[in-house]
């Protein structure tokens, strides 16, 4: 009989509060600014200050915070971007956005992360742009190629949108040196609702991306307030982010401790109870130093045992499908064997601060039982 599973273990990922969120956006609601303001403006001090960075600009979401960082880098029509295709769509989107093509690049099996050498591999001399994406939350060392790259102008644009917190080497992921894109999301390590931030480079890159965000207004809210006018003075998009969102972020920012502790407790807790399970490869995101986002097994029968685990209340998912595989981005396809695999293979167990280690090991029980009833049936047809 399957062992009875708490409705925690039911979410694939789900939202963490910490009791003080409301009352900080009803105090933004009572003040009046519920766009832009200086609550915004907190929120990126406080975040530059926990990564040690100089200076951290807030946007309405992950995919904002790529789509301007490109933006700031010189990306744009007849450029092409390293990327991997395990990742979501919107780092493909952000990249097309400004008017560049994608040049997908394969992974390492065992991280599902590229490596500097896969990267250097796939670079053209249309390369414009390198994005890492920092899977599951593991960081990603380009040091050994940063000098060649700068060599070449082409930037590193990290999506980090799913390493907010973790660290390289002794760095916090966003302070090594290069255009750092981080998502706040609903289900992210620290949620503002939605929001991003981009880490800019230099003064110029941090102005550049203010000035996007802000419709290409280049006057701060208080030089508007004490004008007659405001001056345009570029492209721009509504891309800020609003003090009810950064309040949010605020009051998790407070909290933030906590949430690496108890990532790193289930993630760990994950790796026991998955280590008598023959033929499950868990996929390795550093917990030492990472704030864990994801953890992912490598499974046979993929789609077979996600039917049964999502039958039995478990809920799993599939973090990503391969991009060079979608519709929309077909144009751009190569042979990518290890992303293919994965794809194949990957499949995302339930991960958040809501869980237990009891319910982690009901999970892994859920996950054993589905994997013999699925290889049973297997060798039978066979």
């Amino acid at each position: 009989m399957t062992a009875a599973v708490r409705p925690d273990a039911g979410r694939n990922n789900t939202p963490y509060l910490y009791g003080e969120e409301a009352a900080a956006v009803a105090r933004v609601l009572e003040g009046g600014q519920y766009g832009h303001s200086e609550v915004t403006e907190e929120f990126e001090s406080r975040i530059a200050a926990f990564l040690g960075v100089r200076d951290a600009v807030a946007v309405m979401s992950g995919t904002a915070a790529l789509h301007t960082a490109l933006l700031a880098a010189g990306v744009g029509p007849g450029h092409e971007v390293v990327v991997p295709s395990m990742t979501f769509c919107a780092s493909v989107q952000a990249i097309l956005a400004v008017g560049a093509t994608p040049r997908f690049v394969d992974i390492d099996p065992v991280t599902l992360c590229v490596t500097d050498q896969l990267v250097m591999d796939a670079v053209t001399d249309r390369t414009r742009a390198v994005m890492p994406v920092l899977f599951g939350g593991r960081a990603i060392d380009f040091s050994s190629v940063r000098r060649e790259l700068d060599a070449r102008d082409i930037a590193i644009v990290e999506d980090a949108a799913h390493a907010f917190g973790s660290r390289n080497r002794a760095r916090r992921v966003g302070a090594t040196g290069d255009l750092t894109c981080f998502s706040f999301g609903p289900i992210k390590n620290l949620t503002c609702g939605q929001g991003g931030v981009v880490v800019p480079r230099t003064r110029a890159e941090a102005d550049t991306i203010r000035r996007i965000r802000m419709l290409g207004v280049v006057q701060s809210q208080a030089e508007r307030g004490r004008t007659t006018s405001y001056q345009v003075d570029g492209f721009g998009l509504r891309y800020q982010m609003s003090g009810i969102n950064a309040a949010i972020g605020l009051a998790q920012l407070d909290h933030f401790e906590k949430a690496e502790t108890t990532r790193r407790i289930l993630w760990r807790a994950y790796r026991r109870a998955l280590a008598g399970l023959d033929g499950v490869h868990l996929v390795d995101v550093h917990p030492d130093r990472s704030v864990p986002h994801l953890c992912q097994v490598l499974i046979p029968y993929r789609d077979e045992v996600h039917a049964q685990m999502k039958a039995r209340g478990i809920g799993v998912g599939v973090h990503y499908p391969p991009n060079h595989l979608q519709p929309a981005f077909a144009q751009w396809r190569r042979d990518l064997p290890a992303t293919e695999q994965a794809g194949r293979e990957v499949l995302t167990l339930p991960f958040h601060q809501h869980l237990t280690e009891n319910d982690i090991d009901r999970v892994v029980t859920v996950l054993g039982q589905a994997l013999k009833t699925v290889g049973a049936a297997s060798c039978a047809r066979s």
